[in-house]
């Protein structure tokens, strides 16, 4: 069977851990808010990498576990209880706790499970808590996000409506945007998860189709699945073409007739390749390393090879789900190295060995990279741009035109 390469690998990765999407999640749900359990360390995580971003009062914060705690020498259920129930009196806007463990429970020697069953009964239905896992042993960072969504998925009403259901964050405009096109298309009953508000939580049941808009929920696709819904297989939304087929897959679930499809997306590809135009021309014939940490990689790989003409070195990802990623890896160059897993040390091998023109990975690993004369790009800042959608195609080409603009200036 033609198609690309797909190699695994494990060893030691270079990843940011599940507690970053706390960036994001805190700022699409504000009467949430998200409690970390554990370190200093991971208080100094979430100070430095999300308090430069926020401005306003942050809706997070951590009950640190000192050292006799994580030994299991120390109360540390009473601790957090008292940690929990002071934080809801001060803020009393808040309408659901998320503790969020930064180690699994055998490191920090608590159950967060029982702990956020315990506290939801103490405060009798006026605050839901939630749990889940950010460890950055057990998670790369955006599937913190899987793990929140998973963790309201057993709070989900039930209901036999129609309706599309829309998964994953995304900037409000941007999913503003894709409501209003999908409206275009004659499909009305919208909903979304997360909610603008965590209390707003949608009704699934079997009239419940769900689209995805990021590659890396799989076990909030798997749990939706056993709830009744039909969660649909399609490339993603970035690009113009991945935004396309996505928005089809969709219309088609629901009956749109083609024509109309064409009508309504048509002019939009039109403006959409006026605006990738200028990027095209810096990126075409360039060569790109993806190395994993966001697990948008091969949606970004199809984008950049297809419709900016950039040629793949290798596509990593930290994990691959081939069902969920199907239409993605057809889509893929044959004989493209797809590599699943990562051992950094051998990738940084095979990187500098084929010296691309741009390498896609996380902060830690760009700077020493950057001294080595190679152009990097953050990964971590894909996550935080508004980059879905055929009107996004231009922007997000810029993300990688940019830096290889920078690159060349620096260097001649």
């Amino acid at each position: 069977m033609s198609g690309p390469t797909l190699l695994k690998e494990s060893g030691p990765r270079e990843v940011f851990c599940g507690l970053t999407s706390i960036v994001w999640l805190h700022r699409r749900m504000p009467d949430a808010f998200f409690l970390v359990v554990g370190s200093r360390t991971c208080a100094h995580l979430i100070q430095s990498a999300a308090g430069v971003m926020i401005f306003a009062e942050p809706r997070f914060g951590t009950a640190i576990l000192n050292e006799r705690d994580l030994a299991g020498l120390a109360d540390a259920q009473e601790e957090l209880d008292r940690v929990a129930k002071e934080l809801l009196q001060r803020r009393p806007e808040i309408r659901t706790l998320f503790l969020v463990g930064s180690c699994p429970s055998e490191v920090i020697k608590l159950d967060l499970s029982r702990a956020a069953e315990r506290l939801t009964d103490e405060l009798q239905g006026r605050v839901r808590v939630v749990n889940y896992s950010g460890s950055g042993i057990e998670t790369t960072f955006t599937q913190g996000e899987d793990g929140a969504l998973a963790a309201l998925i057993p709070f989900l009403p039930s209901s036999d409506e129609r309706q599309l259901l829309l998964v994953g964050t995304l900037a409000d405009a941007v999913e503003d945007r894709l409501v209003h096109l999908f409206n275009k298309l004659n499909i009305n009953a919208i909903k979304s998860l997360p909610p603008r508000q965590s209390t707003d939580l949608p009704a699934v049941g079997p009239g419940t189709t769900v689209l995805l808009t990021q590659p890396y929920l799989t076990t909030t696709a798997r749990l939706l699945k056993d709830r009744g819904a039909r969660v649909l297989t399609a490339p993603f939304p970035l690009g113009a073409e991945g935004s396309r087929r996505w928005m089809e897959t969709a219309a088609r679930d629901f009956e749109v007739d083609e024509a109309q499809m064409d009508s309504v997306l048509s002019p939009l590809m039109e403006r959409a390749q006026i605006a990738l135009a200028p990027h095209r021309e810096v990126l075409k014939g360039k060569r790109i390393f993806l190395l994993p940490e966001s697990q948008l990689e091969l949606p970004l790989a199809r984008f950049l090879q297809r419709e900016c003409g950039m040629e793949l070195v290798e596509v990593g990802t930290p994990y691959l789900n081939r069902d969920q990623m199907a239409e993605e890896i057809a889509l893929l160059p044959e004989g493209t190295p797809v590599m699943e897993g990562q051992h950094v040390e051998l990738q940084l091998d095979r990187v500098r060995e084929s010296k691309p023109d741009l390498v896609v990975c996380g902060m830690g690993l760009a700077n020493p990279l950057e001294a080595e004369g190679i152009a990097t790009k953050w990964s971590i800042e894909l996550v935080f741009s508004p980059i879905h959608g055929i009107d996004q195609a231009g922007e997000l080409a810029e993300l990688f035109s940019r830096p290889l603009r920078r690159h060349q200036l620096l260097t001649h």
